[in-house]
């Protein structure tokens, strides 16, 4: 995959890192750790510069993060509510606990997204509930653009720094991604633990 990603950055320039950040949104396993540093790098070698990386990375990330949101908004709470009035029962979930997660994204939900999209795969998702949540998308676009950008210029800076050796962060990156998905993993199971000592209770 990373050889497809750098030949479609170097054939295209800057509409190829559009096109990447936008397909890397919606469809997270392209991972934005090799697109960006590698645009970083490119500017070495090429007529591309850091602000023009940065700009066409941004512009396609948010893009991506405006659609994934239009598909929350189809899914929506009501809908979710629909669904585990029906089936929840299996899952021991109700229309209740759907509310409350709704209220908690209500009040925390834009420092949320600001903050998730410095975290791999969940940086993408995380525009999915904002949007059945009907957080208000010009808060929503401020909120997505200051995070995604902080994002960018981090990692095209660190590939401009590297140059040639631009693929030596990946490790790094990886090494950032399991320690992040191992936290997100132990918080999902206290969670969980919480929730079912509650429903024991009850």
């Amino acid at each position: 995959m990373q050889e497809w990603i750098t030949n479609i950055m170097e054939q295209y320039g800057y509409t190829g890192i559009f096109f990447m950040m936008l397909v890397e949104n919606v469809f997270p396993p392209i991972p934005s750790e090799i697109v960006l540093p590698f645009g970083g790098f490119l500017t070495t070698k090429s007529d591309l510069t850091a602000m023009g990386v940065i700009i066409t990375s941004t512009s396609g990330s948010v893009l991506g993060a405006i659609i994934l949101y239009g598909i929350g908004l189809l899914i929506d709470v009501e809908r979710l509510e629909t669904i585990v009035d029906r089936w929840g029962h299996i899952i021991r979930i109700k229309k209740e606990d759907i509310r409350k997660a709704d209220h908690w994204f209500d009040n925390y939900g834009y420092w949320t997204v600001l903050f998730c999209r410095m975290i791999p795969l969940v940086r993408s998702l995380i525009s999915i509930p904002a949007g059945m949540a009907n957080m208000n998308f010009t808060l929503f676009l401020l909120f997505t653009l200051i995070g995604t950008l902080i994002w960018n210029v981090i990692l095209i800076m660190v590939g401009v720094a590297l140059g040639e050796n631009w693929e030596h962060i990946l490790s790094f990156m990886d090494m950032y991604s399991s320690i992040t998905y191992f936290l997100i993993g132990i918080v999902i199971i206290i969670l969980g633990i919480l929730f079912i000592r509650k429903r024991i209770r009850k």
